[in-house]
């Protein structure tokens, strides 16, 4: 299996950040699927938490999900910002996002507990446009993609606290996606112990929706 560690890790270029099934789905998601660590300076990543943990204090652990998607959560959107805060999520937006792609206005931050995890579930268009792109703080933890017609083909993020992964297109329409729990978190041989992590998510707008509809909260990590 994917988390197993018997598989050969053949990473994209630069450090072990992604790993897969092969170069087949490795050459498929280049583009699509990408991780990069160190996006937030500890300082960066203290400013988020420190603004999110009041918001997210005031709110229960939830176990079940209208979708069955989520087990141990948190989750809000947030749509204002300090001035800190917001000028880390314009580097994400130039970063992931082009010129031409639309923002949702709200930003989805999800805070899982130690022991709560993501299932494998895809994201629908409904929700949000074709990219999403996630800041990881506070824990470590494993993103695992696989394909829904060939599941033999899989792929694996490591999510380091302060990283930023980008997902678009067929990474996200053509594959699962979920954040494994503690006890099935590893990146090949590698043990990642997962502890509590919040991600902080920007969307791009779905086609055909105009700025400033409603939305429901999307279901993605």
């Amino acid at each position: 299996m994917a988390g197993s560690g018997l598989q050969v890790l053949r990473a994209l270029p630069g450090p072990g950040w992604v790993r897969g099934s092969g170069p087949v789905v490795l050459s498929r998601l280049r583009d699509a699927a990408m991780v990069r660590p160190g996006f937030l300076s500890a300082a960066e990543e203290e400013t988020l938490s420190r603004e999110l943990e009041p918001e997210l204090r005031r709110r229960r652990y939830e176990y079940d999900h209208w979708d069955a998607a989520i087990h141990g959560f948190r989750e809000t959107e947030k749509s204002r910002w300090s001035e800190a805060s917001q000028t880390i999520l314009q580097r994400v937006q130039a970063a992931a996002f082009g010129p031409d792609q639309t923002l949702l206005p709200s930003v989805h931050v999800l805070d899982l507990e130690p022991q709560g995890y993501i299932k494998p579930h895809v994201d629908s268009v409904k929700f949000c446009g074709a990219t999403i792109a996630g800041l990881s703080l506070l824990s470590p933890s494993v993103m695992r993609l696989v394909h829904t017609q060939e599941p033999a083909l899989w792929l694996e993020l490591l999510l380091e606290p302060g990283s930023l992964y980008i997902l678009r297109g067929s990474a996200r329409y053509d594959f699962s996606h979920e954040i494994l729990r503690d006890e099935q978190s590893f990146f090949g041989e590698r043990r990642v112990p997962r502890g509590r992590r919040i991600s902080v998510i920007c969307r791009s707008l779905p086609e055909g929706v105009r700025p400033g509809e409603p939305r429901q909260l999307p279901r993605t990590c």
